[in-house]
């Protein structure tokens, strides 16, 4: 009769054969072998099956829980491979200025190192007026670049391979406009927008639960957001039209579990409004992307992205009916807390950007800002920007951390850390399935008043 471990040994074997055989194909390993520096093995894939005799019902929350990386429930990461096949994406945020500052910015950190661009506009821009607007005075190239025109996104990305470099592009209420400007400008270049990769931001919905740079109200604004979706699902098969934002919820006050839920009940509202108009969930639920705050408590942000895949792939498959992998995959993007850094000595700032920027890779993040020293009270100077971007890559190639994958599997307190994440989440999202759906529920006040509440008590304990 075959025990618990021996068919756990069987699906790893499947596993092995086919998951990861594809994976490997497509993007071969990064070294021939992995080690510690005292020379010991690192396997590509530990179980319970390899450190005792797993009882059947330990197998079966494995197998339903975590499963293997790069497989239903996602737990353990969506690429079988992980950082062993292609690291996280070192995507630094950055913008001030006119678009001339920001684009020798950007050519700086692509000289210094990073994989990928990360865009800040204005206020002015942010809320849809002209830098010479009145409304604009005092604000032109403030919190992020200032632009207004076609010309200044050709000068923004003048000398920026479009086609090699993704971007992001950090923009909601006025989206629509940094879209068509970013496509035009490589067309000009002879790049189609078939060829761009890179994200939007265009996550609306989280503006009226906490950021508040919003033009219209939330139907009509998301509406606008589907018209987006639906193009570039037909258009730009390597862009993200949204990227649904808990940073910005959890900067407001949120805790972790509350900035878990809301995000997610946005991403899910957008899902279902695009059903609503017709398409197809597996066309669209690939190109949809999630951006996290990765904050000071180390260990519940782990859990935090662990629970993320796992409830975002269950309700993917049971809610819409998603049945493509990459339909089932949440993919992230993660940058550590700037509510979190202090202008009193900011050097200890360092400390808490590489703690959590750490918790970001262990808990598997796709990409990855790291935020400056400096930057709670001045632009990040080029020295502030270089030791964050060293931070990432001191993590990528000198602690090891990228040799492991999942390496927090199996660890009681991690495991119930996200299970408990899980399952405190998912009664916030049936609390908003009450209301109506997180649209409704946004009209109500209810995120907003959970999170001023969080705000608030958490205020009172550092006041205390």
């Amino acid at each position: 009769m075959t025990g618990p471990k021996e068919l756990l040994e069987q699906a790893e074997d499947e596993w092995r054969k086919t998951d990861l055989a594809r994976a490997v194909q497509k993007s071969p390993l990064r070294r021939a072998e992995f080690h510690t520096d005292s020379g010991i093995p690192i396997p590509d894939l530990l179980t319970p099956a390899d450190v005792g005799e797993p009882s059947a019902a330990d197998v079966e929350k494995y197998r339903r829980d975590l499963g293997f990386p790069g497989q239903f429930p996602y737990t353990r990461g969506p690429q079988p491979t992980m950082y062993r096949g292609r690291l996280w994406t070192m995507r630094q945020f950055a913008g001030f200025g006119s678009p001339e500052d920001t684009n020798q910015r950007f050519k700086y950190l692509l000289e210094h190192g990073v994989t990928g661009l990360s865009t800040a506009f204005d206020m002015p821009a942010l809320m849809g007026y002209d830098a010479d607007h009145a409304m604009s005075r005092g604000e032109v190239g403030k919190e992020g670049v200032a632009v207004s025109t076609l010309k200044d996104f050709e000068v923004l990305f003048s000398g920026i391979p479009l086609d090699r470099v993704t971007t992001s592009m950090t923009i909601n209420a006025s989206a629509i406009f940094a879209l068509c400007s970013y496509i035009a400008v490589p067309e000009k270049q002879g790049i189609s927008q078939e060829k761009l990769g890179g994200t939007i931001q265009n996550d609306v919905l989280k503006e009226y639960i906490a950021q508040k740079e919003w033009v219209v109200g939330p139907r009509p604004a998301t509406r606008i957001v589907i018209d987006m979706i639906e193009y570039t699902a037909k258009h730009m098969p390597r862009w993200h039209p949204v990227s649904i934002s808990g940073y910005h919820i959890r900067e407001a006050g949120a805790t972790a579990i509350q900035e878990l839920a809301f995000t997610l009940a946005d991403g899910f509202g957008y899902v279902e409004e695009c059903v609503k108009r017709g398409m197809d969930v597996d066309d669209l639920a690939a190109r949809l992307s999630f951006f996290w705050d990765v904050h000071n408590d180390f260990f519940e942000e782990i859990a935090k992205f662990r629970a993320a895949r796992r409830i975002y792939a269950r309700v993917m498959k049971e809610r819409f009916g998603a049945t493509r992998p990459l339909s089932l995959m949440l993919r992230t993007h993660a940058q550590t807390a700037g509510v979190s850094l202090t202008a009193q000595q900011p050097y200890n700032n360092v400390v808490r950007v590489a703690l959590q920027a750490l918790a970001a890779v262990l808990g598997g993040t796709q990409s990855l800002h790291t935020n400056s020293l400096d930057e709670t009270y001045a632009l990040p100077t080029e020295e502030a920007v270089t030791i964050a971007l060293r931070t990432q890559q001191i993590l990528a190639y000198e602690s090891g951390v990228d040799r492991a994958v999942d390496p927090l599997a199996g660890s009681y307190f991690v495991e119930y850390l996200t299970d408990e994440t899980e399952k405190r989440c998912m009664d916030i999202l049936a609390k908003i399935d009450s209301l109506g759906g997180i649209i409704r529920a946004i009209e109500e006040g209810y995120p907003q008043r959970e999170i001023a509440e969080s705000a608030y008590q958490w205020q009172r304990e550092v006041d205390s």
